[in-house]
């Protein structure tokens, strides 16, 4: 196994380790109780002091079993350490101060500065008063369980850093995701929405008018199936570009044509007037040239409110003013049907689409009640006019 393979399971949860952190732990506070007891009682008793009296052993291996709860309690157990070595120099013994830098590197190592460093001061202060060891001892003991405290710390920070960092991409996922359903929503429901609509109106026109002028239905079944074809074009546009993320053109495919804009509106009135409602087009001064997907949405507007009008105003009749000012457009798109009071109010999600596209340019956008009755759709809406 390669060192890299090894560091890919040691990153994994469990990965490469022999046993869980639990028992991990559990053995290093044995090792330091065994490595605490055995070096104490080896410097306890060496070659000056041969004589081996079983209450110092005892009090030395009671005191090591309290390094179990080093990791819960290191200043108490620090305390605790000092203690007895206090007691075992006044029983007349030679301590070495083993269990005491057991001690003192885990308040280093767990504990804050401040409390690390005075529990330093105190436990160097009787370790010298009782001439146990030197202060370079207790000082480098206490060196390295900083050390490690501050490593530990900063992997903890990258760990933190790591999984907000992730929570963060996530999150932008999910936002991604969202606007991209919204955007494929307002597409799908615009083109079918009003598709749908001017092919049924046609249709029924077309039935209506079948016996006495055929020559009339035929032209409005021309134009329904005109509708058709373009509704399944952009429909094909549109499921290509989910699938490959560009518009593919392939041998089965409908050929690609340019995203309909303000130059597009004239055509768009027609193909309403040829189902019955008559649409008058006001556009101050010659349509301005705008960037594609600006002009996709003032057109998908436009062509929503419409819609709107044509299935539930009750109307025959509908007005489209574009107004283009420095910098800004002004769309309004009205009717005097019977209004948002009347029994089919325009509603759904056609106005929440038409809201999303305003906002997504941020402009502002206003529907309900017209000043002379009937419904008005409101657009305001910035723009950069291209050369």
């Amino acid at each position: 196994m390669t060192w890299f393979k090894a560091l890919r399971l040691r990153a994994q949860p469990g990965g490469g380790r022999w046993l869980g952190p639990s028992a991990e732990r559990v053995l290093v506070d044995l090792l330091a109780v065994v490595v605490g007891v055995a070096g104490e009682l080896s410097l306890l008793y060496n070659d000056v002091s041969p004589l081996v009296r079983p209450v110092p052993v005892l009090l030395t291996v009671i005191a090591g079993t309290a390094l179990l709860g080093r990791r819960r309690f290191p200043v108490l157990v620090l305390a605790a350490m000092l203690a007895t070595t206090g007691l075992l120099f006044a029983l007349g013994e030679y301590p070495g101060g083993f269990l005491v830098g057991v001690a003192l590197f885990t308040v280093a190592e767990r504990c804050g500065a401040r409390v690390s460093v005075v529990a330093l001061i105190g436990a160097t202060v009787v370790l010298v008063a009782l001439s146990v060891s030197s202060v370079p001892v207790p000082v480098a003991v206490w060196a390295v369980g900083a050390a490690l405290r501050g490593r530990r710390r900063h992997h903890d920070d990258l760990r933190a850093r790591a999984t907000a960092e992730r929570a963060e991409r996530e999150q932008r996922a999910a936002i991604a995701a969202h606007e991209e359903r919204a955007a494929i929503a307002r597409e799908l429901h615009d083109i079918v929405a009003h598709s749908v609509t001017v092919m049924l109106v046609g249709v029924r026109g077309a039935r209506d008018v079948l016996p006495t002028a055929p020559d009339v239905a035929a032209d409005v079944l021309r134009r329904v199936e005109s509708s058709g074809e373009q509704s399944i074009a952009e429909l094909r546009r549109l499921l290509a570009l989910l699938r490959s993320g560009v518009p593919a053109a392939t041998s089965y495919a409908a050929p690609h044509r340019p995203s309909p804009g303000l130059a597009e509106l004239a055509e768009l009135a027609a193909t309403f007037r040829a189902v019955g409602l008559s649409v008058s087009l006001e556009i101050d001064g010659e349509p301005p040239v705008l960037d594609e997907g600006v002009g996709l949405s003032v057109y998908r507007i436009v062509e929503e409110a419409l819609t709107n009008a044509l299935r539930h105003a009750g109307t025959d009749h509908a007005l489209v003013r574009l107004r283009t000012g420095q910098g800004h457009l002004d769309l309004e798109v009205s009717d005097r049907g019977v209004g948002p009071s009347g029994q089919h109010p325009p509603g759904g999600h056609g106005l929440v689409g038409m809201r999303e596209r305003v906002r997504l340019l941020g402009g502002n956008f206003a529907a309900g009640p017209g000043p002379d009755g009937g419904f008005l759709v409101a657009a305001h809406v910035p723009i950069t006019v291209y050369p």
